[in-house]
């Protein structure tokens, strides 16, 4: 499936944040599950999954169709059940957090979801074989979700992956603390298991054309993602700044040789910028200093990642542009930044940061991360795809410009916050447009 490229052991430092439940925790802390009518939880989800009804299951010592009531409506229910800011969503929801605790979502998700994967999984019925083949370009979340619901209605898919290993920012991106690659590399093979195919190495443009595609298959549906890379600061010494997503791949797949600087600096301030923070400081680093251009309440990180890395000792420099790497004898030795002050709003609605005049300052650091947000996807053009901000636009069924080529995912999400639960959902609502186009040519017999 991955070449045999097995990732090294994870860094003690960087494993799981929060311990599994045990038996005893998950019945007690199901049974204060109130399993509301219509319930706000279930509404905040972005993929609809039942809470109530696979609470009340752990309730009722059934596990198995617990992890079912998840799974029908989230096929990556043990990522989702680690990533997702269920603070901001389901928990956020809970009707008993106005007065009491609410009631622990995601971890009980994360409590069925390790049964279904040790050993105990339950099994999907699939269709039977219709006759249509589906590719499916890249294995991340989007690329996953619509795999497996395809395949469930007895289409034959084929997934194409670049990468060595499958699983996409879920593998590769996310920090161990919240998914180890196991967790990742497990959902992966489930999806396997209920008959996809996987073609791990192949990258659209140079081993596989999309004319082709569209040749052999009956569908294709991409989501490849962003490109794997941090967007450009534009800033002299940029050579000698580290991408963060390299930053936190090398943490997961190779955390040994994963040099940390003494003191470092983390520009950006979304949730990768915090990841990459909590990698430096937790592998050694003695200070760790984000810094961003505008103030605290224009940050894209989740307020809840924002306190656990102050608790890690992080430290923040608001309205702080970088200007300028600073070397000394060949090694970084800092950066020369400049203050900001907030003017009008610009075309996100967040106020424009802009120089103070004579406000440059330096601040030491030996090495220096950049997590400002990945590039769009730079194949777009090349494949004839109408786009929106460098996005690519599809319609209501997921259909871009190209008749029988969909797409999801982040490569799509030109407004809107990118996020795993939503990339799921985009595969799985892609996945009914196709069945839907496939199913009604097998009833017209073409």
């Amino acid at each position: 499936m991955h070449k045999g490229n097995e990732p090294a052991a994870p860094h003690p430092a960087l494993s799981e944040l929060l311990p599994p439940l045990s038996d005893h925790e998950a019945l007690v802390e199901a049974n204060r599950c109130l399993f509301c009518f219509d319930a706000p939880c279930t509404h905040a989800c972005p993929t609809h999954i039942d809470v109530p009804r696979f609470i009340k299951k752990i309730a009722s010592s059934n596990l198995s169709g617990s992890a079912r009531t998840i799974l029908d409506a989230n096929l990556l229910g043990a990522t989702c059940a680690r990533v997702c800011p269920v603070q901001e969503l389901c928990e956020g929801a809970c009707v008993l957090g106005a007065e009491h605790k609410p009631i622990m979502i995601g971890r009980l998700q994360r409590y069925v979801m390790d049964h279904a994967y040790d050993g105990r999984q339950p099994v999907f019925s699939v269709a039977p074989p219709t006759g249509k083949k589906v590719a499916i370009i890249g294995a991340g979340a989007a690329g996953l979700s619509c795999a497996g619901e395809l395949a469930k209605r007895g289409h034959a898919v084929t997934v194409y992956e670049k990468r060595d290993l499958a699983g996409g920012l879920s593998t590769y991106g996310i920090i161990g603390l919240r998914e180890p690659i196991p967790v990742a590399l497990a959902e992966v093979e489930m999806i396997r298991r209920m008959g996809v195919e996987f073609r791990t190495g192949s990258e659209l443009c140079n081993d596989l054309r999309l004319a082709d595609l569209r040749s052999d298959f009956d569908a294709v549906f991409l989501s490849f993602g962003l490109k794997a890379a941090v967007q450009r600061l534009g800033i002299p010494g940029e050579e000698d700044i580290i991408d963060g997503l390299s930053y936190i791949e090398q943490s997961k797949v190779d955390p040994q040789s994963l040099k940390v600087g003494a003191s470092v600096i983390v520009v950006g301030a979304g949730n990768t910028a915090i990841d990459c923070a909590t990698v430096a400081k937790r592998l050694g680093a003695k200070q760790v200093t984000i810094l961003y251009r505008r103030t605290e309440n224009e940050v894209s990180a989740y307020r809840h990642e924002m306190e656990f890395i102050r608790n890690e000792g992080v430290e923040f420099r608001f309205l702080t542009q970088p200007s300028s790497v600073v070397t000394r004898d060949g090694h970084v030795a800092g950066m020369e930044c400049i203050r900001m002050a907030l003017g009008a709003p610009d075309a996100t609605g967040r106020p424009t940061p802009q120089p103070v005049l004579g406000s440059k300052f330096f601040i030491a650091a030996d090495q220096i991360v950049k997590a400002i947000g990945q590039q769009r996807p730079p194949i777009t053009g090349a494949l004839g795809l109408t786009t929106k901000d460098g996005y690519i636009e599809v319609n209501a069924a997921f259909e871009t410009n190209i008749p029988n080529v969909f797409a999801g995912g982040d490569c799509i999400r030109s407004r809107g916050t990118c996020s795993t639960v939503m990339a799921v959902q985009d595969g799985k609502l892609a996945a009914l447009s196709i069945h839907e186009r496939l199913a009604a040519r097998v009833a017209g017999g073409v």
